[in-house]
């Protein structure tokens, strides 16, 4: 007996010392808090072949004037580089550090999806769910004015895969805020519900499942189908069900001014000679799109999402089916997800090539991004904080540039960003403060 509770009381003061050694080395960071992205800078991701990828970025930004971006590639599960580049705010000189926050406008669908599927997953969902109508999903009275049936039988699957039979001829009216306000008599701008209530007075162009139309209010409906089913804020049940679990802690709904900006997200910028237009808050201001004139907290998990490179990468080592790390989802839902299937689009995803590659592309005023998974093992993003005249082809030239990349670059670093917790000096300076105003309460 007096053995045991010697035994112990050593092994409680080897525990203590331990702690107090591991607290000093790693300066307190506490691993389930803080982001992956704040633990980094972007001198931890020099190495022998680091200029080469400085030297073709910096290229890529003069050639296309871009004022910022952030790049971040995983290796086999590991993160091997995140570095930012050029000004997360031209006018203070403010440079782009791993831990500076962008737009993903339309890369936010992915997330959307993967919620979804874990809805299915947990019994509260089915693909073949109908979303509108009486005993549908969402049946609350804003909804019951439908003028067309065909309405009635749009399902789950239909607008995950973009074929629920809107047109593209009318214009988003996600992107219409003053105008939807006032024909439903709403305060500006017009939020989720109002822009969906209005679809449903306009008549359906295809009958659902028959033609494929990219579509944002398809993916804003899912979002209230996640607040219906779960009876959660859209942006609450995505951070504690999906993006908590993976480890990643500083992605947020955007907000639309640039007073209202989260701690350390980028500035906004348009190509040269865009005209300014009216406020979406209805103030008559004029502003350019990308700082209020485009209503992006109202497209929800269409395209508000913001996040770090490095935290978008960690996301996705969580729905990429690499056994190397645990999944978010089963893998019977990750292959649904991403199996090619002609003439319809993947779930989340907005294509999946010939070599089993998955790209995920996203464009709105000041924001321009691109997300891929390939086939090798490798995943990558770059993110920017300029919009292109070419608008959403412009992940081309995206593509082409990190392609070159990860072909040249032979001998990536053997460490795992993800797992670094060591206490840097120039490190992006965390404190309780931040984690209070910027996490989940």
């Amino acid at each position: 007996m007096r053995y045991s509770y010697f035994l112990g009381l050593i092994l409680l003061l080897f525990f203590i010392c331990f702690n107090k050694s591991r607290d000093s080395e790693y300066n307190n960071f506490n691993v389930d808090i803080k982001p992956v992205s704040l633990r980094l800078n972007n001198q931890l991701s020099s190495f022998e072949e680091s200029s080469y990828i400085d030297n073709k970025v910096q290229k890529f930004m003069s050639k296309w004037r871009l004022n910022g971006t952030s790049v971040a590639v995983s290796k086999n599960g590991r993160l091997v580089y995140a570095k930012g580049y050029g000004y997360s705010d031209l006018e203070n000189l403010k440079k782009v550090e791993p831990a500076s926050l962008f737009r993903l406008a339309s890369v936010s669908k992915l997330i959307t999806a993967t919620g979804i599927m874990k809805l299915i997953e947990t019994g509260k969902l089915s693909l073949s769910d109908k979303v509108f109508g009486e005993n549908a999903i969402l049946n609350d009275s804003i909804f019951h004015n439908i003028k067309d049936k065909k309405y009635e039988e749009i399902s789950i699957e239909n607008l995950l895969r973009h074929d629920a039979g809107f047109s593209a001829r009318i214009k988003d009216p996600l992107f219409r805020p003053l105008y939807i306000s006032k024909i439903m008599g709403q305060e500006a701008p017009a939020n989720s519900k109002a822009c969906v209530a209005f679809q449903l007075k306009q008549r359906l162009r295809y009958k659902p499942g028959t033609k494929v139309v990219y579509s944002n209010l398809g993916y804003v409906i899912l979002s209230l189908v996640i607040e219906k089913i779960t009876d959660m804020p859209y942006e609450d049940y995505i951070k504690r069900y999906i993006l908590e679990p993976c480890g990643v802690f500083d992605m947020h709904i955007a907000n639309n001014f640039p007073d209202k900006k989260y701690t350390n997200e980028v500035n906004y910028y348009e190509q040269e000679g865009t005209e300014k237009i009216e406020a979406c808050d209805g103030s008559g201001l004029m502003v350019y799109k990308c700082n209020g004139g485009n209503n992006v907290n109202g497209l929800s998990g269409a395209g508000a999402w913001i996040g770090s490179a490095a935290e978008l990468i960690k996301f996705v080592s969580c729905i990429d089916g690499d056994k190397s790390k645990p999944d978010i989802l089963s893998e019977k839902s990750i292959k649904y997800m991403t199996k090619r299937v002609n003439g319809k689009l993947p779930i989340g995803w907005i294509k999946i090539d010939s070599k089993n590659n998955w790209w995920r592309t996203g464009t709105l005023a000041g924001s321009t991004i691109l997300l891929k998974k390939m086939d090798n093992g490798m995943s990558w993003v770059l993110v920017a904080n300029t919009s292109s005249w070419r608008g959403s082809k412009f992940p081309k030239a995206i593509n082409g540039l990190m392609s070159r990349v990860v072909r040249k670059v032979e001998n990536w670093p053997k460490h795992d960003l993800f797992n670094y917790f060591i206490h840097n000096p120039i490190a992006f300076k965390v404190d309780e403060e931040y984690i209070k105003n910027n996490r989940r309460t």
